[in-house]
């Protein structure tokens, strides 16, 4: 699920998570004890089950003992770190043995500290807290890097990275996948019109009605740029697709913002251009994102000669050996 933040919600406050991995039954206790108040806390006696646990759950931070069986600490973090699941979970090694050379190899392999056995609870609260605190500003600004200041929903960068996610799962789940392109009605001549203050607070308006039209955890809305706005569908039809817009135009004229400049409704419009399609392992080796992209732009081209405030949508002729496009319009 992607953070609510980028459909012009409030972030997720959810506690963060630390995964140890001990295979001493006794130290897994004492570590969940002294840190279960401040996090929770996931529990692993050794390497595989630390590296799985990892993928399943995603912690926040990995305490992770250096001398284990079959698989040793420092085995366990270059894992880790080539995956890039997990690559980005700081590891704080928990040892008893701390040679400058094994320390050296360990921060060489991407550990973030070290802390040595016995510990003290303070120094080992005081550590993980900065680590987690260190984990949650890195979060924060990469989250921060994915959205549109302005409106609060996600920007055309995190877009370009989601449409590649979703692209390669309807390609290997073998399903279909959405596009729609929204544009403000007249914009231009609203800004002139009203002013830019003005037309910052209608683009705010429009994103949240525009968002809160996605309401699936994986339906997608971002601002593409200016006045423009861009969906993502994941596992939708053409009916869905169709109903998804029809619902967006809708709710956009439902605000009733008044645009004077607008000659047929006097009220602030969209227009939108959708593009439904089964992806398939081809695409991929093209650049199909900027093909996608297009065709969507074209309908909502076409919409806007249809004289404005209406979808026009593009479907995939499954039935169609060679792939052809059929043009339906509402």
């Amino acid at each position: 699920m992607y953070m609510r933040v980028l459909k012009g919600k409030t972030m997720s406050c959810e506690r963060q998570k630390v995964l140890v991995v001990d295979d001493e039954t006794s130290n897994l206790k004492i570590l969940s004890q002294i840190l279960r108040e401040e996090v929770d806390v996931l529990l692993a006696k050794d390497g595989k089950q630390a590296i799985r646990k990892a993928n399943q759950f995603k912690p926040d931070l990995i305490l992770l003992d250096v001398i284990m069986p079959d698989m040793d600490g420092f085995e366990v973090i270059r894992q880790l770190k080539s995956s890039p699941t997990t690559n980005l979970i700081p590891v704080i090694f928990v040892t008893g043995e701390i040679d400058t050379n094994d320390e050296e190899r360990g921060l060489e392999l991407g550990a973030s500290d070290y802390i040595q056995k016995p510990f003290q609870a303070s120094i080992l609260k005081a550590r993980v807290r900065l680590n987690l605190k260190l984990t949650k500003q890195r979060t924060m600004l990469e989250q921060l890097s994915n959205i549109d200041p302005l409106t609060s929903i996600a920007n055309r960068r995190k877009y370009a990275e989601v449409l590649d996610v979703e692209w390669k799962s309807a390609v290997r789940h073998h399903t279909a996948l959405s596009l729609i392109m929204i544009d403000i009605d007249y914009f231009k001549r609203y800004n002139d019109h009203y002013g830019h203050a003005a037309g910052d607070r209608a683009l705010e308006k429009v994103a949240n009605v525009l968002a809160n039209q996605a309401l699936r955890p994986r339906d997608f809305v971002a601002r593409y740029g200016g006045e423009e706005f861009v969906l993502i569908l994941p596992n939708t039809d053409y009916q869905g697709t169709v109903n998804i817009m029809e619902a967006c135009r809708k709710a956009v004229a439902e605000l009733e913002i008044e645009h004077i400049e607008n000659e047929d409704k006097k009220i602030m419009t969209i227009s939108a251009g959708g593009y439904n399609c089964l992806p398939n392992s081809q695409d991929t080796e093209q650049d199909y994102r900027e093909a996608a992209l297009k065709i969507a732009d074209d309908m909502l081209y076409k919409s806007k000669q249809n004289g404005r405030n209406c979808v026009t949508c593009y479907q995939l002729d499954v039935s169609s050996p060679k792939n052809l496009y059929t043009k339906k319009s509402i």
